[in-house]
């Protein structure tokens, strides 16, 4: 790179004068006001997205359907619901297992996994 390119301003290189904005792929700049207007607009989606999330939850969750939501109770109810599959599953490779079937390590491996971060094991 020549000695005159290294010291050009990024306008001077990409052909835009920087001046008045109005280079090839210059985007006119936001004002306050529609800064304020996308942070309000993305913070909805955040939200919407989050209150979906729930709604699932209460679809996916055995006895929370129909019930008003607290976010707080679909989430404890959740929690219980995810520990007692698992110690389903438990019983279900203990059951193959005492039946001389055989459970790919990987499952097992899964399972102590899961129960060892929820202090079940």
């Amino acid at each position: 790179m020549s000695n005159s390119a290294k010291s050009a301003s990024p306008e001077a290189r990409d052909g835009s004068n920087g001046a008045n904005g109005d280079g090839p792929d210059e985007r006119p700049r936001l004002t306050e006001e529609e800064k304020k207007q996308n942070h309000i607009a993305s913070e909805q989606k955040r939200r919407q997205a989050i209150r979906e999330g729930f709604d699932r939850l209460t679809q996916l969750v055995p006895g929370m359907e129909g019930q008003a939501r607290s976010e707080g109770v679909v989430l404890k109810r959740t929690v219980e619901f995810m520990r007692e599959q698992l110690e389903e599953r438990k019983r279900l490779i203990e059951a193959v297992e005492a039946q001389g079937g055989h459970v790919d390590e990987s499952y097992k491996k899964f399972l102590e996994d899961s129960l060892k971060n929820q202090g079940l094991s």
